[in-house]
């Protein structure tokens, strides 16, 4: 993605390696500085992941890649890396699936690690490319697009999920137009989405989460993209919390619902979207405010991070070779 330093424009990924440290953009600071925090071992690449540094399951899968290699340089714990990698968030595939393909790629002898590393992540980044390649068809001149939380470079690598058609259809100069939900509690789309957009120069505004229902219905949007977590084999897509009310209210007003997604993000050993583990993060968030509170003294909540989308309002899924139907991710999981 290109990112505006110091006032000039410079190609930069979310997270990378260089001289075997980690180094990732901290979400948690955007949009108002660009800073970046730098893991050296597998305890920090966790923190990372777990305290929201970077996020995104395509981007927590690369970090996921990443550690794994460290702790192989470091001292071969593999076991103990990936049980530390695991317990930090349970919902997005992309994480196990990483971990997994670190842990096959070394035992079976891979001669070089870091390469193992560096081309799964490399993977990450050719796929969201051609997602934006095969999504960018579903988009007329002038399209009005909703999306939910942040599917762009910040949550894969580079180029996005759910961004990655809007991108491509703005360099063909199909000039979308992007509902940027705010995405609650912690402001995803607001924080992220917009300031990606606006380093891109794509036309957008960012609304309340609850106000999306009142421009469908004024018949402001065209079409919905969103990216996701886990894909379970009947198609059912879990992602950011609000993603299934957003399906519901494309369905009511007959509006196409797309999930974009690589194919680590697709769960072979999921059957239906109920056997996906939800994450529930500290009710602080929802509570506060970067630390300042905007509830009453003593009030508590509930703070699911994602929910999931039955298959039945999701009109087609986009990956790297295509537009798939729910019903066929089971035929064709290795898409």
């Amino acid at each position: 993605m290109k990112v505006k330093i110091e006032g000039k424009p410079r190609d930069l990924r979310s997270v990378w390696l260089e001289d075997d440290i980690v180094k990732f953009i901290d979400q948690r600071s955007l949009p108002g500085k660009l800073e970046f925090y730098e893991a050296r071992d597998i305890s920090e690449v966790a923190y990372s992941i777990k305290n929201m540094v970077v996020r995104g399951a395509p981007a927590i899968g690369a970090a996921a890649a990443y550690g794994m290699l460290l702790a192989h340089l470091q001292n071969g714990d593999m076991e103990g890396a990936a049980d530390a990698l695991r317990r930090t968030r349970p919902t997005a595939h992309d994480l196990f699936f990483a971990v997994n393909h670190m842990l096959s790629g070394l035992k079976k002898g891979t001669a070089n690690a870091r390469k193992l590393a560096e081309d799964f992540v490399d993977a990450i980044v050719d796929e969201c490319r051609n997602i934006g390649v095969q999504g960018e068809k579903l988009i007329s001149d002038n399209s009005r697009i909703l999306t939910h939380c942040n599917a762009g470079a910040l949550a894969t690598v580079d180029y996005g999920t759910a961004l990655a058609p809007i991108r491509a259809a703005n360099d063909s100069g199909k000039k979308p137009f992007v509902f940027v939900d705010e995405t609650r509690p912690l402001l995803q789309g607001s924080r992220l989405t917009s300031w990606e957009l606006s380093q891109e120069g794509i036309e957008h505004r960012i609304i309340a989460d609850n106000a999306a229902g009142h421009f469908m219905a004024k018949g402001e949007i065209d079409l919905v993209i969103v990216g996701a977590d886990r894909i379970a084999l009947n198609g059912d897509a879990a992602n950011k919390i609000g993603t299934y009310e957003k399906a519901v209210l494309a369905k009511e007003n007959g509006i196409p619902f797309y999930v974009a997604a690589p194919k680590t993000t697709f769960d072979p050993k999921t059957e239906t979207g109920k056997e996906i583990d939800i994450e529930e993060r500290d009710e602080a968030e929802v509570l506060e405010y970067f630390s300042k509170g905007i509830a009453p003294d003593g009030a508590r909540a509930r703070n699911p991070a994602f929910d999931v989308t039955p298959n039945r309002y999701i009109t087609g899924i986009i990956t790297d070779k295509g537009i798939l139907k729910p019903s066929e991710v089971k035929e064709r999981m290795h898409v």
